[in-house]
């Protein structure tokens, strides 16, 4: 089983055929979809400027979502290095429950349905990485954790 980088790689291959190239970003939201992974393929698409059905994308139009998947991967990758060294710090203290937050953190494992979304045909319009931006930004100013009510409010803001 290919892992996200692999995954990237494909996509990025010009000598693949497109339709390969396009199945191998679809396969990248197996390993990263912050709306869940058919809200997150239409938010790709929307912002990319291609319909979700199309078969054989322009590759220019790929590669642009690719490149917004990865960024919003690198800001949860950093999000959840940051938690891992947090909690060890925690852990040293003698704090073994996670707090509110990163309760919630640890349901979201992996960055996959972070943001389940009503209708996965209306994501917000901005892009992946200002959304789990503002997100994580939410988790970490909330002594309880985020609600749904008000993490929806972060997405779909602006």
């Amino acid at each position: 089983m290919a892992g996200f980088r692999a995954l990237a790689a494909q996509v990025r291959d010009p000598g693949r055929e497109l339709s390969q190239r396009r199945r191998a970003l679809r396969k990248c939201l197996e390993r990263f979809a912050p709306y869940g992974h058919r809200a997150t393929w239409h938010h790709l698409c929307e912002r990319a400027g291609f319909d979700p059905r199309e078969r054989v994308p322009d590759p220019a139009l790929l590669l642009a979502a690719l490149e917004e998947l990865e960024e919003a991967r690198a800001v949860w990758l950093r999000h959840e290095r940051e938690f891992a060294h947090r909690r060890r710090r925690q852990k040293h203290d003698g704090i073994r429950q996670p707090t509110a937050p990163d309760d919630w953190h640890t349901h979201t494992w992996g960055g996959r349905a972070l943001l389940l979304l009503d209708d996965p045909k209306h994501p917000p319009r901005v892009r992946l990485a200002v959304v789990l931006r503002r997100l994580i930004a939410t988790m970490e100013g909330s002594e309880r954790g985020p609600t749904t009510r008000v993490v929806r409010q972060v997405a779909f803001a602006g």
